[in-house]
Parts: C-alpha cells; sequence; structure tokens
C-alpha cells in the first residue's frame, strides 16, 4: 500500500525524454541483489554478513532483490494461475467481495479505485490479510484493520492457494527478514518479535492491463508513492513495468529477476529508523502489451504497536524526527487517504505528514 509523496505530485512533462514516462533501463547487477540463504541456513557469522549486506542496500537505496529465500517457483505460479481466474470473472461476480464492504481494506478493488495516480489507476486488486474472527478482542477494542477476509464464492481452491499455502509462508519468510534487519541495526535479532504476534501484514494480488498508445500521466498503472508498512516482498510476471526513482529522481527500471522478491522500505520502517532506512518511491507502467500480474507482500506490525524511533536510531545530535503513533492509527490514517471506500470514513484518524523521501535519502548509486 502506498500514498503519493508530496514530492511526485508534480505533473510529468510528456514532451520532456529526460522527464518522461518510460524508466531508465540499467543492467541488472546495477541493482542490489543479496543471497538470503545463508542467513536462512548458516551459522552466526553468514547471518551477520547478510544483515550487513541488507543494511547497506536499505540505508543507501531502500530498495533490492532477495534470492533463494525458499519459496519454490510452481508457487508463484499456482497463485498467478488463481489471479488469472478471480480477475477474468464479470465485473459484477467480483463486486461481490468489493473492498468497500468492511472496513478494513479486504476484497475486491476496481480500476481506478485506488488514487495513487491523480485519475486514479489502472490495476485491479484483491487484498487479505491474517484471518481474524469478527469477535477477536483487539478488533472490539477498536483495531478496525483485524478482521476475516472476504473470499470469492464459486471460485474452489482460491483460497487454499492464496492464503494457506502463499500468504502464510511468506508471513514467515518476513518474520525472517525482518530478524535481518533487526542485526542491521545493531539490535538482537529478535527485536521485533514483540512487535509481530498479530501483525497488520497484507497480501494483494493484483492485474494490470496493458495501457497502449499515449498513457495519462494522471492515470497510471500504479501512480508514484511510497509504501507505508515496515517493508515489501513484492512477486512480479515477466511483463515488468516496475519503476523505482532513485536519488537523483531519475526513474529506473526494476526488471523482474526469476527466482527473486523485490523488497523496498516502507514508511513504517522509515519512521521506526529514523529515516536510517529509506523508503523509496516507485510507480508501475505496464507498456509490455500483455497482462501483469504482481503480488506484494506488505510486511507491517501488530495494531497496538508503537511507531517510535528504535533506540540505535537516535542520538543527541540526531533526535527522534517523528512523534510516536500506534501502527494501527497510523494505517488507518494512511487507507483512508488512498481508497475511494474509505475516503469518507468518520473513524480516520488525521494521516501523519511524510517527508520528501527523495530529498532526505542519501546519495545513492544509480541503481
Amino acid at each position: 500500500m502506498g500514498t503519493p509523496p508530496a514530492a511526485l505530485e508534480a505533473k510529468f512533462d510528456m514532451q520532456d525524454p529526460t522527464n518522461s514516462l518510460f524508466g531508465k533501463r540499467l543492467p541488472f547487477n546495477e541493482i542490489p541483489v543479496i543471497d538470503f540463504g545463508p542467513f536462512l541456513n548458516g551459522a552466526d557469522e553468514a547471518r551477520e554478513e547478510v544483515a550487513a549486506k541488507i543494511g547497506a542496500a536499505c540505508r543507501e537505496a531502500g530498495f533490492f532483490y532477495l534470492k533463494n529465500h525458499g519459496i519454490p517457483d510452481d508457487l508463484f505460479d499456482r497463485v498467478y494461475a488463481q489471479a488469472q481466474r478471480f480477475f477474468s470473472q464479470p465485473e459484477s461476480t467480483k463486486r461481490e467481495v468489493y473492498v468497500g464492504l468492511t472496513d478494513r481494506v479486504r476484497g475486491y478493488s476496481p480500476q481506478l479505485e485506488e488514487k495513487l495516480s491523480k485519475k486514479g489507476d489502472v490495476k485491479e486488486a484483491f487484498d487479505l490479510a491474517l484471518e481474524i474472527p469478527e469477535d477477536d478482542p483487539d478488533r472490539l477494542l477498536g483495531a478496525r484493520l483485524y478482521g476475516p477476509n472476504l473470499w470469492p464464492a464459486d471460485l474452489p481452491g482460491f483460497r487454499e492457494t492464496i492464503y494457506n499455502d502463499y500468504f502464510l509462508r511468506v508471513m514467515e519468510l518476513g518474520k525472517q527478514v525482518l530478524q535481518a534487519f533487526a542485526l542491521a541495526l545493531s539490535l538482537p535479532d529478535d527485536y521485533f518479535d514483540k512487535f509481530t504476534h498479530k501483525p497488520l501484514s497484507n497480501l494483494r494480488v493484483l492485474y494490470y492491463p496493458p495501457q497502449n498508445g499515449p498513457i495519462d500521466p494522471d492515470m497510471l498503472g500504479c501512480g508514484a508513492h511510497t509504501d507505508y508498512e515496515c517493508f515489501t516482498l513484492l512477486a512480479q510476471t515477466d511483463a515488468g513495468g516496475l519503476q523505482v526513482q532513485n536519488a537523483s529522481g531519475e526513474w529506473v527500471e526494476a526488471p523482474p529477476i526469476p527466482g527473486t522478491f523485490v523488497v523496498n522500505i516502507g514508511d513504517m520502517m522509515a519512521r521506526w529508523t529514523n529515516d536510517v532506512f529509506a523508503s523509496t518511491p516507485h510507480r508501475v507502467i505496464n507498456r509490455s502489451g500483455r497482462e501483469r500480474f504482481s503480488l506484494p507482500f506488505f510486511f507491517g506490525a501488530d495494531y497496538w504497536a508503537p511507531l517510535a524511533c528504535l533506540p540505535t536510531c537516535q542520538s543527541p545530535s540526531n533526535p527522534p524526527k517523528y512523534p510516536p503513533i500506534k501502527a494501527g492509527d497510523y494505517l488507518c490514517s494512511r487507507y483512508d487517504s488512498t481508497f475511494v471506500s474509505l475516503e469518507q470514513n468518520e473513524s480516520a484518524v488525521e494521516a501523519p505528514q511524510e517527508p520528501n523521501r527523495q530529498a532526505k535519502r542519501h546519495a545513492v548509486k544509480v541503481i
């Protein structure tokens, strides 16, 4: 999930090739690719080496590829097949699980529902999160984003593949990545465990139709934004279309690399780390001429987890930049500013102001 930073709201000049809707194509090896196998299977020294590489990527770019993560290729194929089944249904059928039927961002979002582009995004989505009953104690105490998912009625195998096989497995991978983040921040590897008993992690199954011919810069597949959660584990088909903004303001293509996740830092982790780990603006424009599917898994913290500056990310000369806020309140405010169905939500918390990420990020090599 994401919201457009103010710095990215200016209209693109379609006539200027240096500021166009085309990303600058660069070799794969200029984007950090990190082997996660030694962290999952190695001794302490190997884990620390991997964590150091991840920390460097997070400080310098906020963006990297992760390989040897333990998720088999055939599982991605099965999830994409289920995505094709769902999005191929009639619009009226998909709207039976419309996201606006709940207050917790679950279910189907049609094209233009989200507003990361000024006129709306040219994509469809199916959202799901941790299955939690309506009478869960935290939900009864006001944790709005907890609750059950919305599932289509006539797609046998859809829920089992998407949730049981994929969501739960990637969530466990996310906890391992968070351990690497902790080590990279000079914290014990289990530091974040107390904040992730019931994480507000969200999986989006996304469908992008091809955008052919002239493209309205106010109607991209997914407008320029930074994600709000801690970090994102993105799987994408070979259609491409993801672009990342580097510290110079250039849009750089992030093409799919088979067998990897794209990992990027979100605003929640940027707040936790006092911007030591930078959240990275990105967007999607599907020029492939084919359908594009992607699976961003947004790893978040527990609803009541305090987003307060970590002890290793502050000093007398670098005090905390953000006031503490509960993770759930923060996410509610960001969702309510993005979805048409939620923008009038009376329970919305005033959206915290986000800084200009481009200006605040460390200088990085072109990625």
